[in-house]
């Protein structure tokens, strides 16, 4: 329950619908797209402006209330998961455009507006915003800042990070503070690259500028249908091996394209073990002679079947499938579990096989959809919360996944952040030198550690007491961090 004095504070500040304390309330606001973790919050503000969102934190930070700020709650890895003791910040209401800017190509958005609604806003100008999550239609860009999100066009075009020129937001203390610029660099640290990817845990975004893109004259996507998942795996390490760096390159297994066929009617080989999807895009020329280059490396590689969209509508027939797999997943099983892990290329057959033997040994099916270009795998393990026991083999399945990622020399996420779901693994990627750092830079931030607490970086508590750490005496951060 909120303090009455925090709570006559908050009531000052917004009206009363924006301000929910109930428990039918905040029931919706208990977790976000990772189900496996619930727990709901004190209470949720839903504020209307920056001014808003200052006075809020200012008042939870004189009374050390815990506050985690949401967007869209399409996070994956829990990173949107309430304190019970504390507040979630609602951005939903920030969703202006404020600003396009043809010549300089860059728009200025509140960070609850949707990531597609800023290439809809642009679309006049001829330009769109490069990243694109496959919740795109959803997720809110205050989120894609939060957790450095990327899409099936990151391999080209960058993930979030490479694509934001500035970020205005509020420290739990409500000072203001702005990162980066107009121009491409800046002196000083480089703040922007540290609040990108930071999971909420330094400050509150309020403003994003963004870079946009040209439409390119043309795209085309290639379909290739392989009868062996190692031989799809050997051909992405193939096709950028040959100097090519394609708009998008992404691979799903049989599991994964037989779910989807069912909900988009995409027109997938059914048949074939895996498909890669590989797009060309620029002038009609460039388009043309890299097609043919992909098409060559494809069939050497063992492509069973090769088709290429003959027109805009059909593109975006084959990319729907993609785009669509986690909801397609999600009706055919009761409860899924999407893997956000990175590894070198060449090691995406040893890991394939690996996922495969994990999901016998466990009795859990896995259907392997990824960013193949740039090894970033969303292994889907399906399972039922209600049947006793699965939760468990889910996590640890997941766990397994992860653990091989950082074995092979990869690391434990891509692109959906820690949050709270990979706390455990982060202790096997990280020494106690590197955590203790980390834990400096939020105390940097937020003396109080009350911004998302709990979440993105474990402590050594932790870290010990799993076994997976050696800690020294004295080595500790301070008792009072949070341990989730």
């Amino acid at each position: 329950m909120l303090d009455s004095t925090v709570h006559a504070q908050l009531a000052a500040i917004l009206p009363p619908a924006a301000l929910l304390v109930s428990p039918e309330q905040t029931k919706p606001y208990e977790c976000d797209g990772l189900t496996l973790y619930r727990a709901q919050p004190a209470a949720v503000v839903l504020p209307e402006n920056e001014a808003q969102v200052i006075a809020i934190l200012k008042a939870c930070d004189a009374a050390r209330i815990p506050v985690v700020a949401r967007g869209a709650g399409t996070s994956l890895s829990g990173g949107a998961l309430p304190d019970p003791n504390g507040i979630v910040l609602s951005l939903a209401k920030l969703k202006r455009v404020l600003a396009i800017d043809p010549i300089a190509r860059t728009a200025v958005v509140q960070p609850g507006v949707r990531n597609l609604a800023i290439s809809e806003a642009a679309a006049p100008h001829g330009l769109y915003y490069a990243p694109d999550p496959s919740s795109q239609i959803a997720c809110s860009i205050g989120g894609n800042v939060a957790e450095n999100a990327g899409g099936v066009h990151c391999l080209k075009y960058g993930l979030t990070l490479h694509n934001v020129r500035r970020v205005r937001a509020v420290l739990i203390t409500g000072e203001v503070i702005e990162a980066g610029g107009e121009a491409l660099d800046s002196a000083g640290y480089d703040l922007l690259a540290l609040l990108i990817g930071s999971e909420g845990l330094l400050a509150v975004a309020t403003e994003i500028t963004v870079k946009l893109c040209p439409k390119p004259q043309l795209a085309q996507v290639a379909l290739a249908a392989f009868d062996d998942v190692e031989k799809a795996g050997a051909a992405v390490g193939a096709i950028i091996g040959a100097g090519i760096i394609p708009a998008g390159l992404e691979m799903m297994d049989q599991a994964a394209t037989r779910a989807v066929e069912q909900f988009v009617h995409a027109n997938y080989p059914l048949d074939a073990a895996a498909v890669l999807l590989v797009e060309s895009d620029g002038t009609t020329e460039e388009v043309a002679s890299e097609m043919a280059e992909i098409r060559g490396i494809l069939t050497q590689s063992g492509a069973s079947g090769i088709r290429v969209s003959k027109d805009e509508a059909q593109r975006l027939l084959f990319w729907s499938g993609r785009k669509a797999a986690f909801p397609a997943v999600g009706r055919i099983s009761p409860d899924y579990y999407c893997i956000d892990g990175t590894i070198p290329r060449k090691a995406l057959p040893e890991v394939l096989r690996a996922i495969a033997g994990w999901s016998a040994e466990f009795g859990l099916s896995c259907a392997n959809v990824f960013h193949a270009g740039d090894g970033n795998l969303h292994p889907l393990i399906l399972y039922d919360a209600n049947k006793e026991g699965e939760v468990a083999k889910t996590i640890a399945f997941g766990d397994r996944i992860l653990e091989l990622c950082i074995e092979v020399g990869g690391t434990v996420t891509g692109e959906h952040g820690v949050g709270v779901e990979k706390l455990n693994t982060m202790c096997q990627q990280f020494g106690s030198a590197e955590l203790t750092r980390f834990h400096g830079v939020k105390e940097a931030f937020d003396a109080h550690r009350l911004l998302n607490p709990g979440k993105g970086v474990p402590t050594l508590h932790r870290c010990a007491e799993m076994g997976r750490m050696h800690v020294h005496h004295g080595e500790l951060p301070h008792p009072e961090l949070p341990r989730f």
